[in-house]
């Protein structure tokens, strides 16, 4: 299958979303530019392929047996392959605790693995398991709500890392690739002076499983780390101290890409 023919398979599946779900409560296309890059793209045959994911929201209210409604969301994003490849599916719901989130869809991206894979006539085709970890810089972070996000976010999506509250702010995210997408997703929508991914890391897992993915690990969970904070308000991270631990965590690398000059 060419790529313009999976993008012209996106873009009807899109379609049809979008007359079984008509009302923007229940289907929701999070980026339209991204829609607009892939039609640019079936319909001229000298344009470059897109540079962002068709990512949308579904959310359903089925009734359960007592007949009261249950509501969860489903977070999707098709990668460029798709349907040659498996889409990016995270399920949310109030009614989970995160751990039971986090094995809802655990267990939801092994179904699709063993039972969605698309096949040709020589072979099965399955994506190899992405693993990412982000680099994420912002001019500074001082908001407690968005302290308390970016801790509560990585819980819920079984992410690792670490993150540096002050000016500069240092967040580092590790997971699933999927997972590491939708933190960022989330995280850049809030309001920021600046905020980028300085580096990204993509391992490609075969096969994927639990342990692979725990082996590639620097980080055991996600937590805030702070520095000996100084300056006039006591914002300003220990930077000295910072490369120290990245130097521990096998990273030391990373802060010459942070900051343009070698720690010690």
């Amino acid at each position: 299958m060419t790529n313009r023919e999976e993008a012209e398979i996106q873009i009807s599946e899109l379609d049809l979303l979008s007359s079984m779900f008509p009302y923007e409560e229940e289907f929701t296309v999070t980026d339209q530019l991204a829609v607009a890059e892939l039609k640019h793209f079936v319909d001229n045959e000298s344009a470059e392929m897109p540079s962002s994911k068709i990512q949308f929201i579904l959310n359903v209210k089925p009734e359960d047996s007592n007949a009261s409604m249950v509501k969860f969301s489903m977070v999707c994003a098709l990668p460029f392959k798709y349907p040659s490849v498996l889409p990016e599916i995270t399920v949310r719901s109030p009614l989970l605790s995160r751990s039971q989130q986090a094995q809802l869809n655990s267990d939801l991206k092994t179904y699709l693995m063993q039972n969605c894979s698309v096949t040709t006539s020589n072979a099965v085709q399955s994506e190899d398991v992405v693993f990412t970890r982000l680099w994420i810089y912002s001019h500074h972070i001082y908001n407690k709500q968005k302290r308390k996000n970016i801790i509560e976010w990585s819980k819920e999506l079984s992410l690792s890392g670490f993150c540096m509250p002050g000016k500069p702010g240092v967040v580092c995210v590790e997971g699933l690739q999927s997972s590491c997408e939708e933190f960022w997703s989330r995280i850049r929508r809030l309001t920021w002076k600046r905020i980028l991914i300085r580096h990204r890391e993509d391992i490609s897992l075969e096969g994927g499983c639990l342990a692979e993915i725990q082996k590639q690990r620097k980080f055991s969970a996600l937590e805030e780390k702070c520095f000996d904070a100084h300056g006039a308000r006591g914002n300003h991270m220990d930077l000295g101290q910072l490369y120290q631990f990245l130097e521990e965590k096998g990273c030391a690398d990373i802060f010459q890409m942070y900051f343009g000059v070698e720690g010690h």
